[in-house]
């Protein structure tokens, strides 16, 4: 290990101190600039998929704890005659394991950097089709829920639940499930003695009212989105390259000065 005189430690230090606090605010305003595109993101969908997409819409007051009013065209259904809970079990074990995120909502296991504990079998797990809704008991309060784009099976400790009419797209019913107001909702109705306990059962998800557009409407609102969202996602993508970037500079800037290839003079050896 390289070992300068003292003073010279001091001087290194406070070039890298200079140095590297330039870097750290311009990452700082990089992740700013993510940010508020993410909160543009969650705000385009909460409206898109709660409100309509038509600026002139004309709307209507519902009896609801977590939304106050809904386009005039569309319902306002509970959960329970939407939804059933679905509790098919795995015989053989042989289905592709599946998670729910609240980042992510429903993904393979194998397509997640995933380190926690698997069981050694899937024997008994909760089967889940293509369509399904996942919800994630321990962690529906923070978000955890989406419809599946899978066959697989979910750990027995989850939900499953199925629609019973089919009476939504299952794009727009994932971004539904995911919407900031609803998921503060279930946050609401979940019980526990400290947030890592909060759970959220069948009975009251299935209480839950939810809005219920006309089926074509919930296609273009699809469309409106996808659109939508490929410019916020590309340019957040800009910007995390960006903070990439500035971070490895960084640390080559510390690497090369402690090791005596960058003076303090800034004179490369």
């Amino acid at each position: 290990i390289p070992i300068p005189i003292n003073t010279e430690q001091d001087l290194i230090a406070n070039y890298l101190d200079a140095r590297c606090n330039t870097i750290d605010e311009s990452i700082s305003r990089h992740q700013s600039i993510i940010d508020k595109l993410c909160e543009y993101q969650s705000a385009l969908i909460t409206h898109a998929v709660l409100h309509g997409i038509h600026p002139d819409q004309k709307y209507q007051a519902v009896d609801s704890e977590w939304i106050d009013k809904i386009p005039n065209t569309w319902d306002m259904k509970r959960g329970k005659w939407l939804f059933r809970e679905a509790s098919e079990r795995s015989e053989d074990g042989t289905e592709e394991l599946l998670t729910v995120s609240q980042y992510t909502g429903v993904t393979p296991r194998s397509q997640k950097n995933v380190t926690m504990f698997e069981a050694e079998s899937l024997v008994g797990y909760k089967i889940c089709h293509i369509g399904d809704i996942a919800a994630n008991t321990m962690w529906l309060w923070a978000g955890a829920i989406g419809v599946s784009n899978y066959e697989g099976v979910i750990s027995p400790s989850y939900n499953v639940y199925r629609q019973i009419t089919d009476a939504y797209d299952s794009e727009y019913l994932d971004y539904v499930l995911r919407a900031i107001p609803l998921v503060q909702h279930y946050k609401a109705l979940s019980t526990g003695i400290r947030p890592s306990r909060l759970r959220l059962y069948p009975p009251q998800f299935l209480d839950i009212k939810f809005p219920v557009p006309p089926k074509t409407e919930q296609t273009v609102i699809v469309a409106y989105l996808k659109e939508k969202i490929t410019g916020v996602t590309t340019a957040i993508a800009r910007q995390k390259a960006a903070i990439e970037k500035l971070e490895e500079y960084k640390k080559s800037i510390i690497f090369n000065t402690v090791t005596g290839k960058i003076d303090v003079s800034g004179n490369e050896s």
